[in-house]
């Protein structure tokens, strides 16, 4: 898990999962919403992919691109575990 911590540590990598939220996308369609160089993308796209965070698979001459739900939702669960539950005393009356 701490690799996928230290994955989305980067902005720009938060960016590219916010985008494959809406469905898979193509490099060329995911480096549109960046001013990045394509080896600083591929760079980004290899960490989310050596977290397991994204898949890709290839569709003729491209590379196309998804969320890996299983890992996100995991994700999720790892981050709702690190806040504390709320406890309400029920034998107290507020004023």
């Amino acid at each position: 898990m701490n690799e996928v911590f230290k994955a989305i540590a980067d902005s720009n990598r938060r960016k590219i999962l916010k985008l494959l939220n809406d469905g898979e996308l193509n490099a060329g369609e995911i480096g549109q919403s960046f001013e990045l160089t394509p080896p600083t993308l591929s760079h980004h796209l290899s960490i989310l992919k050596a977290a397991d965070l994204i898949r890709q698979r290839r569709e003729g001459t491209q590379l196309i691109y998804s969320l890996n739900t299983t890992v996100m939702q995991d994700l999720a669960a790892a981050v709702f575990d690190l806040i504390p539950a709320q406890t309400t005393d029920l034998t107290t009356e507020n004023p």
